[in-house]
This record gives structure tokens, C-alpha cells and sequence, in this order.
């Protein structure tokens, strides 16, 4: 890129945050040069409603009877009230427009920020050779049965994979474990899924095993897993691409494993995580989850009436009289030794606790959900402790809120005060021994990917009003980031005209 457009490209970025600064203060002036220091009593009726409302959601959940009528009206009540009061007032077309400023200032601010953030290290891509003997396990039901619709099955085969169709008809389901290990023993040179992430673990564990690539078809009803690869998840036939010498490379991500049992509370050293050889350990691509939603899961009336099981569930879960007392803790770094570490993360009687393999992105609503890395060799901890409707209202705060608790570690161990507690593990229910210790083995899976396929969208930088002063009142080169001043200083001295000796 020459001199002129790097110039070009960052003075946009200047203008977007001067934007973004005068947005924002448009977004304040607005009303009080519309209604003076009345907007100030409005604006706290505003904040007053939304907590409120989380309130009322609170109460809502966590209790039955009139409460929960209460709460359901209340939390319906409030913003209309709060609209109705706006419009009253003849304030409603400036709250909007005050909101809408507020909107575009963050979108220019974002923006302004972009050039300024720290570089994102995309996962390394290796080249390697095509398999020669791929087995596949596909699910027919899978994603209201998208290996029918996009004709999985036959694309495989034409490519040279041994296919295997899960038949959900059998009285027990089929060990996808069993079958994983059966095809590495006749000579399978690669393990594939076309199904959800529970399947998909559990065959990505024999692959990392014996060190086999693995393959993600995007099959699933959701494909989280799919969706931080970067695959299609619109058309999993893409992802068979990566069978071919041309259309495929390796990727070397992480994979988190769960431990249970009486070796799992203690560490030994061991890298399988047997500890004393007790410990049963199973594979997980993305997270493991605890408490509330681990428990409404294993009802059997959950997959038909999800929301009617939930409400009835949560009153007894939220307020800890029903299901195991948690305590999870966090660690920075592997344990050497029992008890408390420098660095641990205690976390009492939580009513949820999510640990994932890499954490997930806390800083940005559009970015909910994904993780921005595979291989950075952590675990992300996401913990809730609610107890009464206050905190509840505290969680607008988002990641700052007392009750929630966000850290990222290298090993957790979850301890109740029951002798078995229920986990969901990349959506399969199960219910396992006490403690249960999740870790992570960074690189341990080579996945096969597509060499052109969509990618993993780069995370948006978080909100810094400082850095936007900054940029906003720099010109000229003083804008620029450092590497980039750098690179055309190089540049300019590589093209300097040089005398007869050289010099």
C-alpha cells in the first residue's frame, strides 16, 4: 500500500472519531437543550425504570405464586410507563434521537478504534497431505437432517471417505467412540463428523488420541464449534472440500478435557489427567456448563417444553433448594500440589459456572458467543452468583457486576456438596461423580479444514473514549500506529535516491 493511501485510510479513522466524540456529546446536549435540567430528572427516571425491569425479571424467575405475577407485570409495565412518561413530557423524539446518537457514536468510535488495536494472530494453517482412508460418522437426524439435504453421504464417497450413518433406530445408541477407534484400528488416516459438538468431542478426543486429523462437517442444529473454525455452516458440503490435497490445510487447536471422579480433585502431574488412575476423563470442544441450565437439561421434559420447564425449574435452582451447593475454583497455571494457589479464583455457591475450551468474548454483544482464538492454551470461567433482586439489576453492568465473575485459567475444579452433580458437555446432559477438574491440552487436536472458507469475523476493538481524544487530535503522521510510521520509514529511506558511492 503506498504512502498516500496509508495516509487516506487513517484520516478516515481520525474523522470517525472526531465524529464519534461530537455524536456523543450531541447525545448529551440534546435534551437538556430541549428541556433543560428537567432531562437530568427524566434521564434518572430512565435508569430507574431499566433497574427496575431486571428487577422484576428477577423476581419473575426466581419465584412462584403472586411474586412471580408481580414481577411478570412489573417487568412488562415499566418500560411502557417510562415510554408513556417520555412522551408526556414531550421528550420521546429526543430520548430517541439521544439513543440514536449514542449508536452512531459508539459504530464511529468502533470504527476509529479498529486501526489501533493489537494485532490478531490468526491460527497457524499447515500444509499436509490429503488422507487416504477418511472414515466419517454422520448423523441423518442431525440439524433437521441436513446429511440428506446436502447429500453428504455422496460427496464423502466420491472423495475417497468411508462413510458411516449413526441409524437412530437402534434401541441403544451407537458408541461413536467405538466405532472412532475400530476405523483407526483397520487403518483410518483421518476421523470425521457430520453432527453436533457433543459427536464431534467425543471423536475429536480418539483423534488427538492418536494424532489423526479431524474433520468438521457442519451437520449440527447449532455448530459452535464449526463457527470458530471459520467453516460454512450455511453449507457443510464446503467442508468435505478439505478431503482434497488442493482445497484442504491443518489447523492445531486446543482441546479441553473434563475429569471426574475421586482422581479428579488432585493433580499429579499426569498430562491424561488420570491422577491416581480413578478419574474418568472425556473431551470437549466447547464448553462444559454447571448449575442451573446443567440441571433444567437432564429434565425429561425439556426438549418438548423447553420454556414451561424452565419456569418451573429455576425458582427452586436460583434459590439453591434444589440441586448441589458449587464451588468452583480457578487456577492460572497447572497445580503442582493440593490446596489454596497464589493467583486461585474461589467462586461460592454460584448458580451457574460455564468453563469453555478458550474463553469466549465478553467485550461486545455482536461478538457474544464466539471465541476469538482456539490455541491460546486457556480455559475461559464465567460464573453467576445471584442473590436477590439488586444484584440482579447489578448484571447491567455487564462484566463489572459483583455476581458475575470472569477470568480465564489454565485448570478449574468444581466441588459440591453432593456426591454427584449434573453437567452439560457441548450440550449432552450428563451427571458425574465429585469434584470434576476441566483442563485444557493446547495443540492437542489437527484439524482439517477447507483452504477457502468463510473465517472466524475479527473482533471489534472495545469502546476507549481516552484513545479517541487521542486520535481524534492527532494529524498528519502523529496519527499513525507505530508499525505503520515504522513501515514507511523504511519505505521512504528504501526509495531515497542514492548518491554515486552509495551513500
Amino acid at each position: 500500500m503506498s504512502n498516500e493511501l496509508f495516509g487516506r485510510a487513517h484520516a478516515r479513522q481520525r474523522w470517525a472519531a472526531r465524529g464519534a466524540l461530537g455524536a456523543a456529546g450531541l447525545a448529551v446536549l440534546l435534551p437538556i437543550g430541549y428541556a433543560g435540567m428537567g432531562s437530568l430528572l427524566l434521564a434518572a427516571v430512565g435508569v430507574g425504570g431499566a433497574v427496575l425491569t431486571a428487577s422484576s425479571l428477577w423476581w419473575a424467575l426466581a419465584r412462584r405464586g403472586l411474586v412471580r405475577g408481580v414481577g411478570v407485570v412489573l417487568a412488562v409495565a415499566t418500560p411502557v410507563g417510562v415510554v408513556a412518561l417520555f412522551a408526556a413530557a414531550n421528550l420521546l423524539w429526543p430520548a430517541t434521537a439521544s439513543l440514536a446518537l449514542w449508536g452512531a457514536a459508539v459504530w464511529a468510535g468502533k470504527f476509529a478504534l479498529s486501526s489501533t488495536r493489537s494485532h490478531v494472530i490468526p491460527v497457524r494453517e499447515y500444509e499436509a497431505p490429503a488422507p487416504l482412508r477418511p472414515f466419517l460418522l454422520m448423523n441423518p437426524r442431525s440439524g433437521d437432517g441436513k446429511v440428506e439435504r446436502f447429500r453428504l453421504r455422496e460427496k464423502a464417497e466420491r472423495l475417497g471417505a468411508r462413510v458411516h450413518l449413526i441409524d437412530p433406530g437402534k434401541p441403544e445408541p451407537e458408541d461413536v467412540v467405538a466405532l472412532a477407534r475400530e476405523a483407526v484400528a483397520e487403518g483410518a488416516d483421518l476421523l470425521g463428523v457430520a453432527g453436533g459438538d457433543g459427536t464431534q468431542a467425543l471423536v475429536a478426543g480418539v483423534a488427538a488420541e492418536h494424532d489423526l486429523p479431524f474433520l468438521v462437517v457442519s451437520a449440527g442444529t447449532r455448530n459452535h464449534f464449526a463457527m470458530d473454525l471459520g467453516l460454512d455452516r450455511d453449507d457443510p458440503a464446503t467442508c468435505l472440500d478439505a478431503l482434497t490435497d488442493a482445497g484442504g490445510v491443518e489447523l492445531r487447536v486446543d482441546l479441553g478435557y473434563l475429569d471426574s471422579g475421586t482422581g479428579a480433585g488432585t493433580d499429579t502431574g499426569s498430562a491424561d489427567g488420570d491422577g491416581d488412575g480413578t478419574a474418568d476423563s472425556r473431551p470437549f470442544v466447547n464448553n462444559a456448563s454447571f448449575g442451573a441450565y446443567a440441571s433444567i437439561v437432564q429434565s425429561p421434559a425439556y426438549r418438548d417444553d423447553k420454556v414451561g420447564t424452565t419456569l418451573g425449574l429455576l425458582p427452586e435452582l436460583l434459590t439453591f433448594e434444589r440441586g448441589a451447593t458449587l464451588t468452583a475454583r480457578a487456577y492460572p497455571q497447572t497445580r503442582v500440589r493440593t490446596g489454596e494457589q497464589p493467583g486461585e479464583t474461589v467462586i461460592h455457591a454460584p448458580q451457574a459456572v460455564l468453563v469453555s475450551n478458550n474463553p469466549y468474548r465478553m467485550d461486545d454483544f455482536a461478538g457474544l458467543g464466539r471465541r476469538e482464538r482456539l490455541d491460546a492454551g486457556a480455559l475461559g470461567v464465567l460464573g453467576i452468583k445471584v442473590e436477590d433482586a439488586a444484584q440482579a439489576a447489578e448484571l447491567l453492568l455487564g462484566r463489572y457486576a459483583t455476581g458475575l465473575t470472569v477470568v480465564t485459567a489454565h485448570e478449574v475444579v468444581v466441588e459440591a456438596d453432593l456426591g454427584e452433580i449434573e453437567v452439560g458437555l457441548d450440550g449432552e446432559a450428563l451427571v458425574l461423580p465429585t469434584p470434576v477438574r476441566c483442563r485444557v491440552e493446547p495443540g492437542a487436536l489437527r484439524v482439517r479444514v477447507p483452504r477457502h472458507r468463510p473465517g472466524v469475523p475479527a473482533p471489534t476493538p472495545p469502546m476507549d473514549w481516552r484513545r479517541l481524544r487521542k486520535l481524534a487530535a492527532t494529524v498528519g503522521r502523529t496519527a499513525l500506529p507505530r508499525r505503520t510510521t515504522d513501515a514507511l520509514d523504511r519505505r521512504r529511506q528504501a526509495s531515497a535516491p542514492q548518491g554515486r558511492d552509495g551513500a
